[in-house]
């Protein structure tokens, strides 16, 4: 097919201007040609890229206008040479840093008093210094008081190897979590850390080499159990384009991506797997794949190292079969997942405030 009308076609279905027979003619093009499909993937990329781009310029130029305003009102004054020498030097050390900030933040007033205070003869060193030895009085009794804090709540050996393997999300309120076997693999012991910090003590249920799926169980005193879930698990195929979202730890505080299911299977036609368009690192093994209406429609798996923003996911309806099989298995094991979103229909902000309760860090000790 001709470039331009390729980047034609696939700027259309992107912005959603296809009849619906074009779109299906598209996307039936998409799966017969992986380059087509790899076109459209690393377009709608680009394009993401450049409209960050876009909005980086636009806030740099507000940020301009706003400095520009600040010194024609007088509100924020240029330092005259005939100032001491020490305030020039200051100055015009700090002065870009200092015009974003107050651009941004309008913490003029509070800088004028900082550099008056530090520069001004007519403040008595002793007050300064009474000042200095209370500051390091209440930093010395915060640090000690922290570490008195991690010392009660200490459950992880602080000599342990621990490896921060990646994310972990409920999938029954009685505490049983889901994360990818790859994660958990070898390790003799495997805590959660919810967004709060805490750690908690868990067990393996079992692992399913074959899907790449391992289920836990939190075991510990400190965990609450919640009545239900927000979220449901999707048994049907999702669509093709469909937007989703991520949660997971890939640093040590929950991180939040969004893209699109871009093909329906995985690394080499893989059927347990989908492929999404999405930046993920491999902390986000085993975090959940959502959709609009709050249903989980996969586990995010591995990463593409051959292509920037591709990654896999297992599908919902996988963790669904591999709980089933080991359910016939062991008649003991007692989880049901919840097939109903409680957030269908509210915006996604307020969707990931009441989903990231339930979405963990593993930690594993091996």
């Amino acid at each position: 097919m001709d470039q331009i009308v390729l980047l034609d076609r696939t700027e259309r279905y992107l912005r959603g201007e296809m009849t619906p027979e074009e779109r299906f003619a598209f996307e039936e093009l998409r799966k017969e040609k992986q380059e087509v499909d790899q076109f459209v993937v690393e377009h709608h990329l680009f394009a993401a890229n450049l409209e960050t781009y876009a909005e980086m310029e636009r806030f740099k130029a507000n940020l301009y206008d706003v400095h520009h305003t600040l010194k024609e009102t007088g509100e924020l004054a240029e330092v005259k040479p005939a100032e001491t020498g020490r305030l020039v030097a200051f100055w015009s050390k700090y002065r870009r840093t200092i015009a974003v900030a107050a651009s941004i933040a309008g913490i003029t007033a509070l800088l004028t008093s900082t550099v008056t205070l530090i520069f001004s003869p007519k403040t008595p060193i002793r007050d300064i210094e009474e000042l200095r030895r209370k500051v390091n009085t209440l930093e010395v009794r915060t640090n000690t008081q922290d570490r008195q804090i991690k010392a009660v709540n200490q459950k992880i050996d602080p000599n342990a190897a621990v490896t921060f393997g990646g994310t972990s999300f409920l999938i029954d309120p009685k505490g049983y979590l889901v994360t990818s076997a790859h994660v958990v693999d070898n390790a003799r012991q495997v805590f959660v850390q919810n967004k709060d910090g805490q750690d908690l003590k868990t067990e393996l249920v079992y692992i399913d080499k074959d899907r790449d799926l391992a289920v836990l169980k939190i075991k510990d005193q400190d965990f609450i159990a919640p009545t239900s879930l927000p979220y449901g698990f999707r048994k049907a195929v999702s669509d093709l384009a469909e937007p989703v979202f991520t949660l997971g730890y890939p640093k040590d505080e929950i991180v939040y991506g969004e893209g699109y299911l871009s093909a329906l299977t995985g690394l080499k036609g893989d059927t347990l797997a989908s492929q999404i368009a999405i930046s993920a690192n491999p902390g986000n093994s085993g975090g959940p794949v959502i959709n609009r209406n709050g249903e989980i429609i996969g586990i995010l798996n591995a990463r593409q190292t051959q292509a920037v923003g591709v990654v896999f996911a297992i599908t919902s309806r996988q963790l669904i079969r591999s709980i089933e099989e080991h359910k016939e298995k062991d008649s003991s094991l007692n989880i049901k997942l919840p097939t109903r979103s409680t957030i269908r229909g509210i915006d996604r902000i307020q969707q990931v405030k009441k989903i990231d309760d339930y979405i963990y860090m593993v930690k594993v000790i091996g």
